[in-house]
């Protein structure tokens, strides 16, 4: 069974809605990437030094990193040796075989809930990177599931993100936790934890102040975040999520090895993916760093966030691809 078909079949256990809003999602990087790749297998026809360079040059543009793409490249060499292939064509189905093999990782992309009571989850990140929108979001989507959620407004140092989060609050129909602008982070997780426990909600989602990462208050104000959840709730908190905006390719990327470094982060989330061709991004950070893709942000709407799927992002990528075969596979008949 071809490499596509048995994609294709993985997919179809999941539900279609969520193929489509990755299909949708991932529109400009199909274009960017693997229409660009298709034409020069198409083109070049043979593998040879020159083929292996172009394709550099696609990866490289598409953001998947320079570290990843050489091993990348490494990899596809030493499958043609191997396979003893000559024809471009057939490289392309072992690319997309690799590129999930990149992005899988050992670990799980669901997050970690609390096995009992509340599960506390922290958002961490640059402000501009979509992380209060991540927050409403995230909410819509635990209380369609029947989950109660509250919300804590730790960003108390930019101006508007406590009206920012209300305002998310208001539209998805949870009460957010504040205090007045300027005022200790740590104090407001305080308040949200004690309010969590009095009402006994499932979720508490913790906003987090966004300034630079380079700065060591900020550190150390996470650090007093986490201090206090932790003295009221043992366990928690169960996930802190970084939240990087796609469209910044390489940045995210920086980012992502500053803050993973120093604040404990468990898993990130990837917004803005709909807005950008540099989709390569999430094999980049999958790679190069030992932390797991949790969510996605696939578009505006409220149920375009959504747990990173490996076979999903790979099967989005190369839809045409896929299409196309069966295609071929049905005249074949």
């Amino acid at each position: 069974m071809s490499f596509f078909k048995k994609l294709k079949e993985s997919i179809a256990t999941k539900t279609e809605a969520v193929t489509n809003i990755f299909k949708e999602g991932l529109t400009k990087t199909r274009t960017a990437f693997v229409e660009k790749v298709e034409e020069l297998i198409l083109r070049r026809k043979k593998i040879d030094e020159q083929f292996y360079e172009e394709l550099e040059e696609i990866l490289i543009g598409a953001d998947v990193g320079v570290n990843t793409v050489m091993q990348l490249i490494d990899e596809l060499r030493a499958e043609v040796k191997k396979r003893k292939i000559e024809d471009a064509a057939d490289l392309q189905p072992i690319l997309s075989e690799k590129l999930i093999g990149l992005m899988k990782g050992d670990d799980h992309s669901a997050l970690r809930m609390a096995s009992s009571g509340i599960t506390v989850i922290l958002f961490v990140g640059v402000n501009g990177v979509g992380k209060t929108t991540t927050i409403g979001k995230l909410a819509h989507k635990f209380k369609s599931e029947g989950k109660s959620v509250l919300l804590a407004a730790g960003d108390t140092f930019r101006a508007g993100a406590i009206e920012q989060l209300e305002v998310w609050g208001q539209r998805v129909g949870v009460d957010v936790i504040k205090q007045q602008s300027g005022s200790d982070p740590a104090a407001v997780m305080f308040d949200a934890v004690q309010a969590a426990k009095q009402r006994g909600v499932d979720v508490l989602l913790c906003d987090t102040a966004g300034r630079l990462q380079n700065k060591t208050n900020l550190m150390e104000e996470l650090n007093k975040i986490f201090r206090v959840i932790q003295r009221e709730l043992p366990d928690a908190p169960h996930e802190v999520l970084l939240v990087l905006d796609a469209t910044t390719g390489q940045n995210a990327l920086s980012q992502a090895k500053l803050f993973g470094e120093k604040s404990g982060v468990t898993g990130l989330v990837l917004t803005k993916l709909d807005g950008t061709a540099k989709g390569g991004i999430v094999i980049a950070i999958r790679n190069e760093l030992n932390l797991p893709v949790k969510l996605v942000g696939l578009g505006e709407k409220m149920g375009d966030l959504q747990q990173f799927d490996s076979e999903q992002f790979v099967h989005a990528l190369f839809a045409g691809l896929i299409q196309r075969e069966e295609e071929e596979a049905q005249a074949g008949q």
